[in-house]
């Protein structure tokens, strides 16, 4: 009979060709332009109502502590706005008399920058004409007077002509000076309006949210619309507590250098800090020129400078990091663009809650399967979980980033554990690739040599549990959240060589076989490092070793345990069961094990099945695997004396 790993070759099968853009997709399309255009020619509205939803996240805890002493719901609310709206009133204030005050002294900063700016033309300029002299000593041949401009004659001088404007009557003055205060006193009345209902009825709107976006599963939609509103609600007064802390210390420190108007500057700095990576810088530019405006040096200047630069370092790295991690969940990218757009669709306003806005839309992408595509496109968290990273190195050829990945996984858990929960996975994502027929042969033997590549450059790593203390600080400082979420498992454990029987002190007393699949033997590769790490010496070979036409060539000399390994098994496993027949035949002393990695596999389960196949162990991990193999090697019965 012909060899059997021949007759159960698959044939690749077709691809179905890739879709045509449809309907749907011009809808999508269509709905997302009506979107944009609503929000920018609707500002004048939005604005307004997204500054109150926004404070009432914020002043929604306050809300909460004040009804627990039993203030009732309209009291608390209202106390809280009241708080929030003397605050505003404060702070307004504060400003308009800081700019009155900084407006008094601006042209004798005018005349401080004029000086400074010629000084820096007249230096430049001085430095111009050494190097053009240069230029012109080696150009101008030697004997010859030098060029002179030529005399301008005297021209006459224009009439000058002034236009005097009328005098403005009372009610042009009255215009001019309400209709700046108008516009800023309606939107702060919207804004406490809005918010007061907001807090009133949030339970309400709560509802029909879920009900426009979760209906159909009311208990899990509920959960995730209460923790975003918490979550939601702590970022925003822990990034108003940090920004306070930000603002007061620049603040103070201009005072202390001697730059005017330091509570505006503090002020400003607190709003603009709002805006990650580069709110900071755009809060010191104009304290910046006004240092160099006021001093006549640039020690001021440079003063001013440190200030911010070490204050921001020290916000950033230290004080954001302790209270709530070393992200908002926001990736630097999606931050900047996201300012981008707000701040061209509603100006410095946008600029400013472009980020609250952003990150209320990755937190519904979280909890909100129809918006998922938000946090995808927004979020921190990598587009590709570690199994699919894996595949997508392995498919590209480049063993280097996979270890790169792996050593950074390794830093908490055992090597066992990468294997089984990366590794395999991202194979059987390679296998199945390969059965449906979309992988090339040149694909395939990439992964082949790519993933044997790995296995040799991960051989230095033992099996053995991390530091408790390193694997902590490393989890902290490396893993992203995803890489986070990959299970743990504990090492399977070692063995001495004195403690083995005789039987197992052979050159190999585990055979490690891989299965018919085209990347089978990166599993038994796999187990084979992991077996030998773990004290048991052990060999690969590959599937046609155990053939009807090779099976009587396999040596078996010193062989106790034979572990067959399948990355998948697809219908009946027939050939599995004469494959262990064949293998009794040859090695009837020896313990048989079969490891079939994906926990789906029904032989895992069905034990009508396993008995008909005849495996000895079954397992569906390398880790369960070489527990098996040491379980069987400590277990072994010793020959007994004559």
């Amino acid at each position: 009979m012909a060899d059997d790993s021949r007759i159960t070759e698959r044939r690749p099968t077709a691809v179905a060709p890739a879709e045509t853009p449809g309907l749907s997709g011009l809808l999508t399309l269509a709905v997302a332009v009506v979107v944009v255009a609503g929000l920018y020619l609707g500002r004048t509205v939005l604005i307004p109502i997204t500054l109150a939803v926004l404070l009432s996240f914020l002043l929604a805890p306050i809300v909460n502590l004040l009804r627990r002493i039993h203030l009732g719901r309209v009291l608390s609310v209202i106390v809280a706005v009241l708080l929030a709206l003397g605050i505003i009133l404060a702070v307004g204030g504060l400003i308009g008399s800081q700019i009155a005050d900084l407006a008094r002294n601006v042209p004798n900063y005018a005349t401080t920058i004029r000086s400074k700016v010629e000084t820096v033309q007249g230096f430049a300029a001085s430095r111009l004409n050494l190097v053009m002299r240069g230029v012109g000593q080696q150009v101008q041949p030697p004997g010859q007077p030098p060029l002179k401009n030529p005399k301008t004659g005297d021209q006459q001088k224009p009439m000058q002509v002034e236009v005097h404007e009328p005098d403005p009557t009372p009610m042009q003055i009255a215009e001019r000076v309400i209709a700046p205060i108008v516009d800023p006193l309606s939107t702060t009345a919207i804004v406490i309006i809005v918010a007061i209902f907001v807090l009133l009825q949030r339970e309400d709107l709560r509802d029909r949210l879920i009900r426009l976006f979760g209906s159909s599963d009311l208990h899990r939609t509920t959960a995730a619309m209460n923790d975003a509103a918490r979550r939601l609600s702590r970022y925003f007064l822990t990034q108003l507590g940090i920004n306070a802390g930000f603002g007061i210390i620049t603040g103070t420190g201009l005072f202390l250098i001697g730059v005017p108007s330091p509570l505006l500057w503090g002020i400003i700095g607190l709003l603009l800090r709002f805006v990650p990576y580069i709110g900071a810088p755009l809060a010191a530019t104009l304290p910046l020129a006004l240092a160099a405006a006021v001093s006549p040096g640039w020690s001021m200047m440079a003063w001013t400078a440190g200030l911010y630069m070490v204050t921001e370092a020290i916000m950033g790295q230290a004080v954001e990091p302790l209270l709530y991690g070393h992200s908002t969940g926001l990736s630097p990218f999606s931050v900047v663009v996201s300012a981008t757009f707000w701040t061209w669709l509603w100006g410095p306003i946008g600029l400013i809650l472009s980020t609250p806005l952003t990150l209320c839309l990755v937190v519904l992408g979280r909890h909100v399967e129809r918006l998922e595509f938000l946090d995808v496109i927004l979020g921190d968290r990598p587009a590709l979980t570690p199994v699919e990273g894996f595949y997508q190195r392995m498919l590209a050829g480049d063993p280097d980033e996979a270890r790169e990945q792996a050593e950074v996984l390794l830093r908490d858990r055992p090597l066992s554990s990468y294997y089984d929960e990366v590794a395999l996975k991202g194979l059987q994502l390679a296998a199945n690739d390969a059965a449906r027929g979309v992988l090339t042969e040149t694909q395939l033997d990439k992964i082949k040599s790519s993933m044997q590549e790995l296995i040799d450059d991960l051989d230095e790593h033992d099996d053995q549990e991390p530091d408790p203390k390193e694997a902590l600080e490393s989890a902290a400082t490396t893993l992203s959240r995803s890489e986070q979420d990959v299970p743990k498992h504990p090492s399977p454990g070692k063995v001495a060589a004195e403690a083995l029987p005789p039987e197992w002190r052979t050159k190999a007393p585990v055979l490690c076989i891989a299965g018919r699949g085209v990347l089978d033997e990166a599993a038994a590769s796999m187990l084979s490092q992991l077996l030998h790490k773990s004290g048991l010496k052990a060999r690969v070979l590959p599937h046609e070793a155990a053939s009807r036409l090779r099976i009587g060539a396999l040596d078996g000399e010193g062989v106790s345990m034979v572990c067959l390994c399948y990355l998948e098994i697809g219908g009946a496993p027939s050939h599995l069961r004469y494959m262990l027949r064949r293998l009794r035949q040859r090695l009837p002393t020896a313990r048989l094990l079969v490891g079939l990695w994906p926990v789906e596999q029904a032989i895992l389960t069905d034990d009508r099945l396993r008995a008909a196949v005849g495996a000895d162990v079954y397992t569906s991990s390398l880790r369960e695997a070489v527990e098996a193999c040491l379980e069987a090697a400590k277990t072994e019965v010793q020959p007994v004396a004559a």
